[in-house]
């Protein structure tokens, strides 16, 4: 199988199989993830990726004051630091609790979210029987989705389904060709780790159009959701319960 990161052009029609780095995480040294950790976060800070979230929180909220949020696949925390933040400039009150399999993240998380006291970030996977007594009203995730091949991701979102109370957040890419080579070259020029350069445009490779979420969610069973799309390339879907 030709590798998304090949000379010759992807195929955008069909999502790549190839796997990324970061999904062997114990292949690569610390170091190198903790460098990737730090510039996703300047990626989603730059490009948009926080506000996307937060919108959809908002969304999915309804003004209410007193919420739980489980981020599912927190990587580096700085969603959930982002989602703080916004808790405290709207005045709401909760429990934020972060789940991620990959130790590395964890102590990278816990690293530089010092201060942030209503925080819990937890090492296992998002199947495991032990998350379910962190269920929250609203589940997130960011950039998590398009790690998953197809059958996985469907029982992926009936998974976040179960878990929340209220609703569902998604921030993840869409697959297109100007944005594949954007990252491309954009991760070819500023970033210091190979795991970005490699992982950045294969994410794009791997990411969903919008008629592959539809089949996704409703194979999942879910009904009543939106799917709106975001700049830079995103697409941002809110599920009600």
């Amino acid at each position: 199988m030709k590798s998304a990161n090949a000379s010759i052009m992807p195929d955008f029609s069909k999502r790549s199989e190839d796997l990324e780095l970061m999904d062997e995480f114990d292949k690569q040294p610390e170091k190198e993830f903790r460098q990737n950790l730090r510039e996703l976060e300047v990626l989603n800070r730059h490009l948009g990726g926080h506000k996307i979230t937060l919108d959809g929180i908002e969304r999915a909220a309804k003004k209410e004051k007193h919420l739980s949020i489980m981020d599912i696949g927190f990587g580096g925390g700085d969603t959930l630091r982002a989602i703080a933040g916004w808790m405290k400039r709207k005045k709401v009150i909760g429990a934020l609790c972060g789940v991620d399999y990959n130790p590395v993240m964890t102590s990278y998380a816990k690293d530089h979210s010092r201060g942030y006291e209503n925080i819990e970030y937890i090492t296992a996977d998002v199947f495991d029987a032990s998350v379910d007594e962190h269920r929250a009203d609203i589940i997130s995730c960011s950039l998590f989705c398009h790690h998953f091949p197809h059958a996985r991701l469907v029982r992926l979102v009936k998974r976040m389904n179960e878990l929340a109370n209220k609703a569902i957040v998604i921030n993840d890419l869409h697959r297109h060709w100007f944005a594949y080579y954007s990252i491309k070259m954009l991760t070819k020029l500023f970033s210091k780790t190979y795991i970005v350069k490699h992982d950045g445009p294969l994410s794009v490779a791997r990411a969903l159009t919008k008629s592959e979420w539809e089949q996704v969610l409703n194979e999942a069973g879910v009904t009543n959701y939106s799917i709106t799309w975001r700049w830079a390339f995103r697409w941002l879907i809110v599920i009600h319960k």
